[in-house]
């Protein structure tokens, strides 16, 4: 068994409250959840107003397919154009 995990730190830089950081990264995990078969959440920054941490994680028997996943997970995120991608780690664990 192959777990990925994603960690995206992304800036909100419109944001001017809670709300609108919310909305950003409700936005994100939904159209996250929409287009890959992954489990995906806000894990850090709660209380930021521009800043969050998404949480991806993905599970597979085949390695090379989770990392691929992982990356196109962060290449999709970036893309939308919503948040700044300002950090991010993926992490492959062989159980």
């Amino acid at each position: 068994m192959v777990i990925g995990v994603l960690r995206i730190t992304v800036l909100i830089h419109e944001s001017r409250s809670l709300k609108d950081k919310r909305q950003v990264v409700k936005s994100i995990v939904e159209k996250v959840k929409n287009r890959f078969n992954v489990s995906v959440a806000e894990v850090d920054g709660a209380d930021l107003w521009q800043r969050a941490e998404i949480g991806v994680a993905a599970v597979s028997n085949d390695g090379a397919l989770v990392n691929s996943v992982m990356d196109k997970v962060l290449d999709f995120v970036d893309g939308l154009n919503l948040a700044e991608v300002s950090d991010h780690d993926i992490e492959i664990i062989n159980i």
